[in-house]
C-alpha cells in the first residue's frame, strides 16, 4: 500500500473540545492519513488561547489569533495581546457575516476592519470569513487595503465572487462543501480557480465531507476536499496536494511542513 499524500489542512479547530477524539487523537489520526500541517484557528479570546495551547502541544498544529464575526462584539482589544503570543502564524478568523448577524453589522465591520490594520501592522496573514456580505467584504477590504497574503476561508461563493476575490489577489480555501453534489456554483467557481491559487481545509469539526457528510468533521478528512477538486481539474490528487501545499505555505510562510 502506497503512502497517503501529504496535505496541509490550512483551516481546522482542532482545539475545540468537540473535535473527535480530542485534539491528541485527531492530530495522531491527522498524521497517519497524511496530514502533515494543521492550522488551528481562534475566533475570539478563549479560542485563540485554546489554538495556540494546541500549537504548542503539537509541532504539527499552527494557530491564529482572532474575533470571528460572531463575536465581534467583543472588541478587538480582547484578543490583540495574543497576537505576541510566538509562532502565531496569521490573524483571523474576521470578516462578516450577515446570515446569523450573531452581532451587530458595525462592530462586524469595526472589528474586520481593525483586524486588516493588524495583518498590515505585524506582516501576517489575514483570515477571512464571509457570508451573505460579499460586498461589504470587499468594500471594506478596498478600504483598509487589502494584505499581501490573505484567504478567503471555506470559499462559498459563485464564479462571481471567486474572480473578485482572485483579482484582490488573495488565495481561496476550499472545505467540505464542494464534495457536496448540490454545491454546483460552487464546483464552477473551483474549475475556475488556479491550482496556484488554492487552498484545502476541514474546518472540523464542522463541514464533514462526503462520503462522511454530517458526521463531526476531523482533519485527517481533508484528502476528500483535495480528490474532489482534482477530479473538477481533471488532474491527479497529488498535483493538488502538492499545489495546495505549496500555496499554504506560501501564503502562511510561519508554516513550514
Amino acid at each position: 500500500m502506497s503512502d497517503p499524500l501529504p496535505f496541509i489542512d490550512s483551516h481546522c479547530h482542532v482545539h475545540d473540545p468537540r473535535i473527535p477524539d480530542g485534539t491528541a487523537g485527531a492530530v495522531e489520526a491527522a498524521r497517519a492519513a497524511g496530514v502533515v500541517a494543521m492550522v488551528t484557528v481562534g475566533c475570539d479570546r478563549a479560542t485563540s488561547l485554546a489554538a495556540i495551547a494546541a500549537a504548542e502541544a503539537h509541532p504539527e498544529v499552527f494557530a491564529t489569533v482572532g474575533l470571528h464575526p460572531h463575536d465581534a462584539s467583543n472588541g478587538v482589544d480582547t484578543i490583540v495581546d495574543l497576537l505576541d503570543t510566538p509562532g502565531i502564524v496569521a490573524v483571523g478568523e474576521t470578516g462578516l457575516d450577515h446570515y446569523y448577524d450573531h452581532s451587530p453589522r458595525d462592530a462586524q465591520r469595526e472589528a474586520f476592519a481593525a483586524q486588516i490594520q493588524l495583518a498590515h501592522e505585524r506582516d501576517l496573514p489575514l483570515v477571512i470569513h464571509t457570508r451573505d456580505a460579499w460586498d461589504d467584504t470587499f468594500d471594506v477590504l478596498a478600504a483598509e487595503g487589502v494584505p499581501t497574503r490573505t484567504i478567503f476561508h471555506c470559499f462559498t461563493g459563485g464564479p462571481d465572487e471567486a474572480r473578485r476575490a482572485l483579482d484582490t489577489g488573495a488565495y481561496l480555501s476550499f472545505s467540505g462543501i464542494v464534495t457536496f453534489p448540490s454545491a454546483t456554483d460552487l464546483h464552477e467557481a473551483a474549475r475556475l480557480c488556479p491550482l496556484d491559487r488554492m487552498l484545502v481545509e476541514t474546518d472540523s469539526p464542522y463541514l464533514a465531507p462526503v462520503p462522511n457528510r454530517g458526521k463531526p468533521n476531523r482533519p485527517a478528512w481533508v484528502h476528500h476536499v483535495g480528490e474532489r477538486l482534482a477530479r473538477l481539474h481533471d488532474v491527479t490528487t497529488e498535483r493538488v496536494a502538492t499545489a495546495t501545499r505549496m500555496n499554504t505555505e506560501l501564503v502562511i510562510p510561519r508554516i513550514r511542513s
